[in-house]
């Protein structure tokens, strides 16, 4: 399999060397800069990292060891390394963290090399990655389309074949809507079980959470289990998983039948699956409740910064103003509803173990779809909630949900579906993902890993 550990392999077995394959990830870097994946590389971080992972004790080596790796421009950060999230006015606030955060002090002793930051929309506000003042970043199976969001820099990384596994962040979908979009796997973990660390800036009142993007089941899971931050023992898988399948009348022909071609390979695989109505009240309760905490969130961070609205585009500016007019009481009422939820999306899992459903409404849309030049955030977060239907719902009551890729569309675009589970089951998405991953059509990604030994 042509992915993170396979390269990681190459490295340990001598077929190839972290030098080198740091080399060729600089060089593809620079050969699809087009694609607009990412926004910052320090070659001088890379080329030390790499020399220095040649000369690190066998017997101190990790899972990824020598892997180029790729943060986000938002969320977590990695010594040496600015997080802007995609805004002009923050490149020129920050300064390259002088540490790792908790979570890429994990993601190094995994034996990852930071090197570079991917494209985020400013403040993470889209399902796209086109960062303010920079060019959007393209879907590399079709440039013309975005490969989703806010994670979609990332994505274009990774299905470019410029890093085998990169950083991503996930507050609505944003790990796996270019999952989907690009043909990868995702997943966004449970609530609490990833470290966030010591600055805690992006968990959002614990609705985001951060993993990675990657082309295989087992590259994402081992990674989730060097940065499992959790002290809970893993539940013992079901010998008969119970699968429930939800499929929103607001998705097209396509993703309906890679849902049910994955549910027939649950089913082959010894799953029970049975169709149940999809939870989409429950989804436009959390999408509510996501769009608010983003306002008063995005609200409070301007303040912290001195960004003034006329430094951000407009939709951002509107959507801090609604958070800044919100009263302290309407916050408080809002962790209410979400504990409601919370309450209704766990006993979903009462007579199942994981609801399988589609990604996506429809195939990626064309760039720009999600312009922050206009104002109407309702319409804004509307759109978003079209095109990812129900994704809020993993985030609002800290469940796992895992995205990974089942077939192609005639268009030639791959396409997405997801598991979810109860809070905790994470290893067991990472199971029925492989299981699903072992029966899925074979995808010929249109670039080639860089720095992989053929």
């Amino acid at each position: 399999m042509n992915d993170a550990t396979a390269l990681a392999a190459a490295i340990s077995d001598g077929r190839t060397t972290a030098r080198a394959t740091m080399e060729a990830s600089l060089a593809a870097c620079d050969a699809h800069a087009k694609l607009g994946a990412v926004v910052f590389i320090d070659k001088a971080v890379a080329r030390t990292g790499a020399a220095a992972a040649d000369h690190t004790a066998r017997n101190d080596r990790g899972p990824f060891h020598g892997v180029p790796f790729l943060g986000k421009d938002l969320g977590s950060t990695a010594k040496g390394l600015p997080v802007a999230a995609g805004a002009a006015a923050m490149r020129t606030r920050v300064a390259a963290p002088e540490a790792d955060s908790d979570l890429f002090a994990a993601f190094r002793q995994a034996g990852f090399l930071p090197f570079g930051l991917t494209a985020s929309p400013p403040f993470g506000l889209a399902l796209d990655a086109a960062p303010e003042g920079l060019p959007p970043a393209h879907n590399p199976w079709n440039p013309s389309l975005t490969p989703g969001g806010s994670s979609g820099g990332a994505a274009v990384a990774v299905a470019a074949g410029l890093v085998a596994i990169a950083h991503a962040t996930d507050a609505a979908g944003s790990i796996r809507v270019p999952a989907a979009c690009c043909g990868l796997v995702g997943l966004k973990p449970s609530q609490g079980v990833i470290p966030a660390g010591p600055d805690f800036n992006n968990h959002l009142m614990g609705i985001a959470s951060e993993l990675v993007l990657a082309r295989s089941v087992r590259d994402v899971a081992t990674a989730f289990g060097v940065v499992n931050d959790s002290t809970r023992a893993p539940a013992a898988l079901p010998n008969t998983p119970r699968i429930a399948l939800a499929l929103p009348a607001r998705c097209d022909a396509a993703q309906i039948a890679a849902t049910r071609a994955t549910a027939d390979a649950l089913t082959a695989a010894g799953c029970a699956v049975t169709a149940i109505a999809a939870p989409d009240q429950m989804g436009a309760e959390a999408h509510a409740i996501v769009k608010t905490i983003l306002a008063v969130s995005l609200a409070e961070w301007l303040l912290a910064l001195e960004i003034t609205d006329d430094q951000v585009p407009p939709l951002a500016a509107a959507l801090a103003s609604k958070g800044r007019a919100m009263q302290a009481t309407d916050l408080f009422a809002l962790t209410r509803r979400m504990a409601h939820l919370s309450d209704r999306a766990a006993a979903v899992f009462t007579n199942f173990d994981a609801i399988l459903s589609p990604v996506l409404s429809t195939p990626p849309p064309p760039l720009g779809a999600f312009d922050l030049d206009q104002t109407d955030t309702d319409a804004h977060f509307a759109k978003m909630e079209a095109f990812a239907p129900n994704a809020a719902i993993a985030n609002v009551a800290g469940l796992p949900a895992l995205a990974l890729p089942f077939g192609m569309q005639n268009a030639g675009l791959p396409v997405g579906v997801q598991l979810w589970g109860p809070h905790g089951a994470d290893g067991l998405l990472c199971h029925l993902a492989a299981q699903i991953e072992a029966r899925a059509p074979a995808l010929n990604y249109p670039f080639d890993i860089a720095g992989l030994p053929t």
